[in-house]
């Protein structure tokens, strides 16, 4: 769940991207980064039964923008500059990518096991890259064409667990389609925030986000509150609530923001299928959950969408010769 690699500008090279020998420890930092995220399918699937969704999206968000904050404090005459020009395209954004995502994830994840919603949210370099091809006018290839198939009828078997005819019959499981939704607004996040160009260094865009994220949870979170969903916060509530925020919040998103600068965006993007794999593994140990065959079958489909996506670059026609 961190905030997308390839939307954010890149960055200067300088002290940052390391070579050689000592790519050992961004690397390192990069897959603690990606565990540290997988861990929060974890605590929110763990803690589904005492924190309401919108609850719990709401407190990670903001708490891991108050910890971020004093990080970026020489930032702020940017931050101030950037807020006073685009308000409207910062709230937008950070309220789809970092908000809405994740509110329909820890709704879904009522009802849907971590395991299953890991392996959807496999999807989303593939969503941005349609979404893409239809907002931005980026070119699609034949080949990533058929792999966006692919990866349509893994999300296909696992929502209807193999079983074709439940779709008919409409016999799904709603969490599921949560998360499917989750992984479609990133997506859409993802696309907007490409298109924007914000001119801000990562990490104080970062907390511009996760601000603006905080503010369209709240109405949300007031409502559950309104509506008597509260919170029965006892020690494992805690626990959850102190992991989202800290570890698998703003120590996710500062470790996530240093190997990017430390990789660079293409190299860092690589390891984002390291989560599907930790979801599975941290599912199977702490919440007792195991694959199901349909499980196999989807991410087989997935991962070969993904291989056709990831390895057939579409033609980028010849200049013409004077």
């Amino acid at each position: 769940m961190a905030i997308h690699i390839s939307a954010l500008p890149d960055g200067t090279a300088g002290p940052g991207k390391a070579e050689g020998s000592s790519l050992t420890v961004p690397y390192a930092v990069a897959v603690l980064c990606w565990l540290l995220s997988a861990g929060v399918y974890i605590a929110a699937k763990w803690v589904a039964p005492e924190m309401p969704p919108w609850t719990l999206c709401f407190w990670r968000v903001f708490l891991a923008f108050v910890i971020l904050l004093p990080f970026v404090h020489r930032q702020f005459g940017v931050m101030t500059g950037l807020l006073r020009t685009r308000p409207l395209d910062v709230l937008i954004i950070g309220g789809i990518g970092l908000a809405i995502c994740q509110g329909l994830i820890y709704t879904g994840l009522h009802y849907a096991d971590a395991t299953t919603a890991g392996i959807i949210m496999a999807l989303m370099p593939i969503t941005t890259m349609v979404l893409a091809r239809f907002i931005l006018g980026e070119t699609m290839s034949l080949g990533q064409a058929i792999g966006s198939g692919f990866a349509l009828i893994g999300v296909v078997v696992i929502v209807a667990h193999g079983d074709l005819s439940a779709l008919l019959r409409l016999d799904v499981n709603a969490g599921e389609l949560w998360i499917v939704a989750s992984a479609l607004c990133w997506g859409l996040y993802t696309v907007l925030l490409r298109r924007a160009k914000f001119e801000v260094p990562r990490l104080p865009l970062l907390v511009l986000l996760l601000g603006a994220a905080s503010l369209t949870a709240l109405p949300f979170f007031l409502w559950e509150f309104a509506a008597g969903m509260h919170s029965a916060l006892d020690r494992n509530g805690f626990i959850a609530l102190a992991y989202v925020a800290i570890p698998g919040g703003a120590l996710m998103y500062y470790l996530f923001n240093w190997s990017v600068e430390a990789l660079g965006a293409s190299r860092a993007s690589a390891l984002l299928y390291l989560q599907t794999l930790f979801v599975a593994i941290l599912a199977y140990l702490f919440l007792g959950e195991s694959l199901h065959g349909y499980d196999l079958a989807g991410a087989a489909f997935i991962a070969a969408g993904l291989l056709l996506v990831t390895l057939v670059k579409p033609k980028v026609p010849a200049m013409a010769k004077p």
